[in-house]
Order: structure tokens, then sequence, then C-alpha cells
């Protein structure tokens, strides 16, 4: 628990996971990116994990690696989960929490109305709904959810396909700071369109976050393997920083997550991951708490 100086407790944030829906190693995987990793190498799923000032957990997405990243937190006691869409590896832990393992009781799940209907529609999701597992807050975009006094969150609608709901990334609003959870959206063309704005920064500006967690899935569209990226659309962060360039004063902490086991920046020492920190934005790692 952090405290402040005057010795009360502190709100804060801890990346669970830093890699793409699949993880790191990534299943079926037996190029160099993932042969020969060692345990320091692994990466879970792409999670944030929320402690408010009364010690009381808040986790966003909830992915097949719970149990390891309920560790990496340090199991606080668990009150709410959201989720920012349907993809299968925001959501594939959701079974985690009934009775058959953790055996959860009235947790609050916000979701969209979107996503709620998938879980309705889902019949091992509707089961833990009517078992009393989770109870579900609607969710939307520009509206926030107070989590505790000292803490709010709100949705921000970001496009992204939608074959199975729609996506809202979160702000994460504390006392002092405020943190956006961005891990999947198509392209920033779509999104800054979206919010009616023309650049990243007039964005998180207009949002006003001190930390940016955003989609790095790729560094480029040649680690699609022969697909478009219409099929698999994320923007790549060579993109990203051809947008940005060099950091300036007053400009929020930008950090890549969600990364493709194919990513170099990956790879410390790789030219990619070099050109990212030379122009002072950072790379996520597994574990990494900011205050909120």
């Amino acid at each position: 628990m952090f405290v402040s100086p005057m010795g009360t407790p502190m709100p804060t944030v801890t990346l669970l996971g830093i890699a793409q829906d699949g993880g790191r190693p990534h299943p079926g995987c037996q190029r160099p990116c993932c042969e020969g990793l060692g345990p320091e190498d692994v990466q879970h799923p792409v999670s944030l994990g929320i402690v408010d000032e009364h010690g009381q957990g808040h986790l966003i997405e909830a992915t097949r690696a719970l149990g390891e990243q309920l560790r990496i937190w340090g199991h606080p006691p668990l009150r709410s989960v959201l989720l920012t869409h349907a993809h299968f590896g925001h959501v594939d832990g959701l079974g985690l929490f009934g009775r058959e393992t953790l055996n959860a009781s009235g947790l609050n799940l916000y979701v969209s109305s979107s996503m709620q209907n998938l879980i309705e529609r889902t019949p091992q999701w509707a089961l833990m709904l009517d078992q009393g597992v989770f109870s579900t807050t609607s969710i939307s975009s520009g509206v926030s959810h107070a989590l505790s006094d000292e803490v709010h969150v709100e949705p921000i609608a970001v496009p992204h396909r939608a074959e199975l709901s729609d996506m809202h990334a979160f702000v994460v609003r504390g006392p002092n700071r405020s943190v956006l959870f961005l891990p999947d959206h198509d392209r920033w063309d779509d999104t800054l369109a979206h919010h009616g704005v023309s650049t990243i920064r007039e964005w998180l500006t207009q949002l006003k976050v001190d930390v940016a967690l955003v989609d790095g899935t790729f560094w480029s569209s040649d680690e699609l393997s022969g697909r478009s990226q219409l099929e698999v659309p994320h923007p790549p962060v060579a993109e990203s920083l051809e947008r940005l360039g060099p950091r300036r004063d007053g400009d929020p902490d930008i950090i890549f997550i969600h990364l493709n086991h194919t990513n170099p920046l990956y790879n410390t020492t790789s030219e990619q991951h070099q050109t990212l920190m030379d122009m002072g934005w950072t790379v996520g790692q597994q574990g990494m708490t900011f205050t909120l």
C-alpha cells in the first residue's frame, strides 16, 4: 500500500500484463520470438489492477492468467471487474470467478450494453449472473463511475472491431493523477476523428491524463505474416511515434502495452526499443505501478 507524506493510503494502478491476447510465448509459435524464453520472459495478456484508498481492488480485464496476475497484484480484496470489449484475451478469465475456482460473490461487473447482451447470451457467463457471482453496471462513453470516494473511472468509446461488442478505453482518475488504459483500437485517424481532434496530443489533453497506456500491438505491419492490417487493425508503434515525435515538456507519460509476441519492443537491445526510448516514451513492464 502506497501512503502519502501525511501517512494516508494512496490509490494505485498496477499493470498486470503487457501482452496481446495470446500472451508470450504465443500458443503455437515456434519462431525465435517465442522459443527458448525463460520465466522472466513470460508476459501475461494485458490487464490493469486498481487499488482504492480503502485497499479494495478493481480489475480491468479478466484474462486466463488471473491467478498469476492476482499474485503480482498482492491479492487485494476484489470488489469489481471492468471490461473494455469482448475479444478473447480480455474476457477468457471470466469463468475463473465462478464456483469451480474463486467462488466469488457480488462482484460489480462494469460493461457496455452490447457486452452485457453477449454475457447474457453466453450460457456459462449467464449462469454466473444467475448465481450472483456478478451484478452488472452499464457503462457508456463519457459517464464517470465512482469506484470509491477518491477513484473514478470514465469509459471512452473508441473504434475497434465490433464482431461481438463495442470497445471502451478507461480513464482512471484519482485525487492527484489520471491514467488512460487504451489496449486496443483500430486506427489513429478513426479514433481521433471519433473524438473531434486531429492529433494524439490534442486528444490526451482533452482527456486530461497524466499517464497513457496505449495500444502498441505491432511495431509495424510487417509482423502480420501475410494478413492485412484490415484483418488485424491496430496502429503500429512506428506510426504512433511518427505522429508524436519526441516528447515535449508537459506531455503525459506514454507507455506502449498490448504487445504482440512478434513485437521487437520486447527486446530491450533492439533498434526499435532504443528509438522509442530516445524519443522519451516507454514500453510497459509487468508489475509497473502508478499512484493516483
